[in-house]
């Protein structure tokens, strides 16, 4: 089973990107939840989950699920977490009024915001990369 798995996420880059988005997700969820906790306005807990996560997830998301660690990607990569930010932004202050507040509202949007992020991470950063095994190690 343990075999199976390795060898699905050597090959399969979109389950790589699962496997490191329950990571990120995690590392964000609790940088974003603990400024909401402590009285933090909606826009602060977003922005300290994505700064905090861009240096975390740029290792996380280039390394393992692209596996092209190239710091000249970083501006890039950076510029889709913004567009990912804003657009997290406006749909959480919609659907916050609809739940039981932002910390609901966002649970809400962390799966389409993943696969958002995951499109514009393949098509405008990591493009031409190849999806495939890592190389051999020595």
């Amino acid at each position: 089973m343990i075999t199976r798995l390795r060898r699905l996420l050597q090959r399969h880059r979109f389950a790589r990107f699962i496997a490191a988005s329950a990571l990120n997700t995690l590392f964000g969820f609790t940088v974003y939840s603990a400024v909401i906790l402590m009285h933090g306005p909606v826009w602060a807990a977003l922005a300290a989950s994505n700064l905090a996560g861009i240096c975390f997830n740029f290792v996380t998301t280039g390394g393992y699920v692209f596996r092209s660690l190239v710091m000249a990607r970083f501006p890039r990569f950076a510029s889709v977490y913004a567009v990912v930010y804003l657009s997290n932004w406006f749909f959480i202050g919609r659907l916050s009024d609809l739940t039981a507040g932002p910390i609901v509202a966002q649970a809400i949007l962390t799966p389409p915001m993943a696969l958002l992020s995951y499109f514009l991470l393949k098509k405008l950063v990591f493009a031409g990369v190849p999806a495939g095994e890592p190389p051999a190690r020595s």
